[in-house]
């Protein structure tokens, strides 16, 4: 069964697995559900009220993008992704990940509502802020191809949009902008602030490297299966739409750090982005552009952060709901792509 393409009512059959690699995905995350509410945040709301303006913006800041941002990846997969995979094992683990991007906004609003936020306010931000325009309008580029009548996704041309469009949204806005504000929200804790939010922050992350490292997969799996598509110029092409990215998440950081913050700002935010980034393209079998070192390595070694490990070499132990419900020790997981 080829991994793209038309669904068909004969492509329900789960077995034999063509793609297992989607299934065990599945498991993964099903074993990693978690609720907002089962985190308390009276303590953080202690931290606010001894934050600075510019702490508070830029925690404001990141609330205004994440809260759209979870529903429009949700959209993009619905649009974009779903309808184009024939792979029933596929199906499950996006159906697993809807549910995921859904949860997330719902935590975002737990923390909204919890906050001593002006909510009207933080809803309309990105509607107002051009640079929070360019990266939603940037997405929406990609995920209005995918919606249109002339698309034939059995064509070479066809295709390359599929990975265009799952390249912006998972590559670019799961994996490089949604790292760098993860990074931003865990520096807090660095500084032993907003500690719980931080624990949302990791659960949010546990998710966020497994949609990566499905993306990833899948685009692999559809290179490999469509060697009409490894061209020079597309691979550059795909290098180009990466790159645009940074740039577009280089200008937002300048707006969530007008001032900058103690032992943050937009230059170190934005150094850590292009690291990231190089290492989404080193994923993709693309090579570096940037060539930067990592500002920010205590991601990887921050408390409890066992999340942040080496797409490639290592496994990581974290909370597990069947682990909580059963009293059982906690277990290995998946490795998952990451910025360390």
């Amino acid at each position: 069964m080829p991994l793209i393409g038309k669904p068909s009512p004969e492509d329900t059959n789960l077995h034999p697995f063509h793609y297992k690699w989607a299934y065990d995905l599945y498991n993964q995350a099903v074993r990693n559900t978690w609720f907002p509410h089962e985190i308390a945040l009276k303590e953080d709301i202690d931290d606010w009220h001894k934050m600075t303006d510019d702490e508070r913006h830029a925690v404001k800041f990141l609330m205004a993008f994440f809260n759209p941002a979870e529903l429009i990846v949700n959209r993009s997969i619905a649009l974009g992704i779903y309808p184009y995979l024939k792979s029933p094992e596929c199906h499950l683990y996006l159906a697993k990940q809807m549910w995921e991007e859904a949860n997330h906004c719902v935590a975002f609003e737990y923390v909204l509502e919890t906050f001593p936020f002006d909510r009207n306010t933080i809803y309309t931000i990105h509607l107002d802020t051009p640079s929070m325009q360019a990266k939603e309008n940037f997405i929406t580029t990609y995920m209005r191809r995918m919606t249109e009548e002339t698309l034939d996704i059995e064509t070479t041309e066809g295709k390359k949009d599929f990975i265009r469009n799952l390249v912006a949204t998972n590559i670019v806005m799961e994996g490089i902008w949604f790292y760098s504000g993860f990074m931003v929200a865990l520096s807090f804790r660095q500084r032993n602030q907003l500690r719980n939010f931080g624990s949302m922050i990791n659960w949010v992350i546990r998710d966020e490297s497994l949609h990566l490292k499905f993306g990833i997969n899948l685009v692999h799996n559809i290179l490999e299966e469509n060697q009409e598509l490894l061209t020079e110029e597309f691979a550059e092409e795909i290098r180009q739409l990466v790159i645009e990215g940074v740039n577009l998440e280089v200008n937002y950081n300048k707006d969530l750090f007008p001032n900058g913050i103690l032992g943050l700002n937009a230059d170190y935010v934005n150094q850590y982005v292009q690291y990231v980034a190089d290492r989404r393209l080193e994923e993709l079998g693309l090579p570096k552009h940037y060539n930067v070192t990592n500002p920010a390595k205590w991601m990887a070694t921050s408390t409890d952060v066992f999340e942040l490990v080496n797409f490639f070499e290592a496994q990581n132990t974290s909370y597990e709901v069947d682990a909580r419900a059963h009293g059982k020790e906690k277990k290995k997981e998946t490795p998952a792509p990451t910025a360390e």
